[in-house]
């Protein structure tokens, strides 16, 4: 029995060998797939870190080799995109887009960052007015006024409105870069995108009033109905105060009671007179005349 179990293990052995053996000089022999190299095009590239603004020059773009499809808005000549301003920042060795740059002729710096049909405002702003420095390029803020109203109620004290909401930054400061570290920076001058119409009202408004920026999500464009703050509500909790005639509701004015109107009574009109009968009587040459008069006239 031993005699017979190992013959049988050898020859399993054996076979499992052979086995192994055919399907090693299978794979061996096995050609050996190539790699495809992948296809390259030439598109403009940034040679350095493009700030908004940014005037392209040719020290500014070159072709180079980018691997797979040309990106879509780039573009390979180099003269395309000479001579026009960079509207949003491009970073060195990447694609110039279409959509980052000004249209052709429109320059560089800020004028070329306004859409058209909008305008740009500059108004000065303090610490306070700039939120502390965080309003800067991109943002979007809410404008508010202080003053008192031409010929309004003096008793309200000064009013506080909301002008304009969800304005968007064009630039803050001298300088409308933003800050690479992203740190808040002290702003003296901040240019807003407004349309013509909020651009009149904001320009009065800069010079009669008291403004006031006020920072909020830019994800958030839903605008906010206010009805405005006065000086007084803030020590009356929006409630009348006391003694103040000009807030009482007006009593009601006493109803005078009219005495009925005379019945008139018209008197009958008189009686038509009867016009007397006249005969006339004729006796030859002689001509008389008799009248007759009603028997109860005569009455």
């Amino acid at each position: 029995m031993n005699k017979r179990f190992v013959g049988v293990l050898t020859f399993a052995f054996l076979v499992a060998a052979g086995a192994s053996l055919v399907l090693y000089r299978v794979l061996i022999n096995r050609p050996q797939a190539t790699n495809a190299a992948p296809t390259m095009v030439q598109v403009a590239l940034a040679t350095r870190n493009l700030e908004v603004g940014t005037l392209l020059k040719e020290d500014d773009v070159k072709l180079s080799d980018w691997p797979g499809a040309v990106p879509i808005g780039a573009t390979a000549q180099v003269k395309d995109v000479l001579g026009r301003g960079v509207t949003t920042a491009i970073f060195a060795k990447e694609p110039i887009i279409e959509s980052r740059l000004a249209p052709k002729g429109a320059g560089g710096g800020l004028a070329a960052m306004i859409p058209s049909g909008m305008r740009a405002v500059a108004v000065r702003v303090n610490e306070v007015v700039g939120v502390a420095g965080f309003v800067v390029p991109g943002m979007h803020v809410d404008i508010l006024i202080s003053g008192n109203t031409p010929g309004g109620d003096g008793n309200l004290g000064t009013l506080t409105k909301t002008l304009l909401q969800n304005i968007e930054v064009l630039s803050a400061g001298q300088d409308f870069k933003k800050d690479n570290e992203g740190k808040p920076i002290m702003v003296q001058v901040v240019n807003l995108l407004v349309t013509p119409e909020q651009a009149e009202q904001l320009s009065l408004a800069s010079n009669q009033t008291t403004i006031q920026l006020i920072l909020r999500n830019p994800l958030d464009h839903e605008i906010s109905k206010t009805s405005g703050t006065a000086l007084r509500n803030l020590f009356t909790g929006g409630r009348p105060q006391l003694g103040d005639r000009s807030s009482e509701a007006p009593r009601p004015r006493p109803v005078q009671r009219q005495a009925p109107p005379r019945e008139v009574v018209m008197a009958p009109p008189p009686p038509p007179k009867e016009v007397p009968f006249t005969m006339e009587i004729i006796f030859g040459s002689a001509k008389t005349e008799k009248k007759f008069t009603n028997p109860q006239e005569a009455k």
